[in-house]
């Protein structure tokens, strides 16, 4: 059965082809039939009550150079789509959320939106993780400099992050002796109004900072262990961090399976656990990426022009769940 699927997420001109996860949901809903809108997140209106979009209907094509063709803006309900995807990157900000709002109506009106979006709000990718705090390692969240202070005294080496933040940035590693460690909690903790997040540095950083997707509740055979550059902290691919796939040791794998209900319920998905060693340090669910790295690793070579990859098993679930609501 064709669908009609609405993606909201940044602007497509924008991407990086090779390595976007929207993309490869996009051209898995496209293989099976489906027709394929874009919408920004500032074109979402409420008028009367009911939602609406100034929205393109695309073809996608797997291709670096040439990976979208869009037809002209046009208004219309989002709940003339079966399914939307919430797939727009942070900032999570108060037009953020506004957003999932608006959407939370059209799912009302009986379109299927995946992130849930009353989820995409009371879930915070940092804060969800001390609903599992035993999985975690030693964390404090505090706008008091001092405290955090006190933090990296006690643990001697520590990693300091905002809450809102994705992609690496404003990532410091404090030690107690650093010079600079009183100007970067002011800064951070904008003098002791604003909370952030402290964790105990993880050394097994150096083999990779790995993301492990979760689909339906389940995770993918393979994670994508982000090694961080040399001289750097951080392993996050936009701080130059190196992917490189693995297979789900048996840690990862009982860690991500015992947390697959939880999300489920929660109507997540779609979710990016990262984890350092053996500890969980975020749970990422408004734009989780690494489709396109692991599907390049797990995909054989073949003469076809399209390949099954982990976007279709979102999409399968998806379809599913849509199937029942009808």
């Amino acid at each position: 059965m064709s669908l009609s699927l609405g993606i909201v997420m940044d602007p497509i001109e924008s991407i990086v082809p090779y390595k976007d996860t929207t993309l490869a949901m996009m051209l898995a809903a496209q293989h099976r039939g489906w027709t394929v809108h874009i919408i920004m997140q500032e074109d979402i209106f409420l008028h009367l009550g009911q939602t609406h979009a100034a929205q393109r209907k695309v073809r996608v094509f797997d291709d670096n150079d040439h990976w979208f063709e869009a037809e002209p803006l046009h208004d219309a309900p989002l709940s003339s789509h079966d399914i939307i995807l919430m797939r727009k990157d942070p900032p999570f900000n108060m037009d953020y959320v506004y957003t999932t709002y608006l959407l939370e109506r059209a799912a009302v009106e009986g379109t299927l939106v995946s992130n849930r979006p009353s989820s995409l709000r009371d879930v915070n990718e940092k804060l969800y993780t001390a609903w599992f705090s035993e999985h975690c390692p030693p964390t404090l969240v505090t706008a008091s400099a001092e405290r955090l202070k006190q933090f990296v005294h006690e643990h001697e080496d520590a990693i300091v992050k905002p809450l809102d933040g994705m992609g690496g940035e404003s990532i410091y590693r404090l030690t107690p002796n650093d010079p600079n460690i009183n100007v970067v909690l002011e800064h951070m903790t904008q003098r002791n109004k604003q909370q952030i997040m402290a964790q105990r540095y993880i050394p097994e950083i150096r083999d990779g900072d790995k993301r492990v997707l979760v689909v339906n509740g389940k995770p993918v055979s393979h994670a994508l262990a982000r090694v961080p550059a040399q001289g750097e902290t951080r392993g996050n691919l936009a701080a130059g961090g190196r992917g490189v796939p693995e297979p789900l040791n048996d840690h990862d794998r009982q860690l991500a399976e015992s947390l697959g209900p939880h999300l489920v319920e929660k109507g997540l998905l779609f979710v990016g656990l990262d984890i350092i060693g053996t500890s969980l340090t975020e749970i990422n669910v408004t734009s989780p990426t690494c489709v396109r790295e692991l599907d390049a690793h797990n995909n054989q070579p073949s003469s076809d022009d399209y390949q099954p990859g982990i976007a279709d098993i979102y999409l399968d679930a998806l379809a599913a769940e849509h199937d029942a609501q009808s």
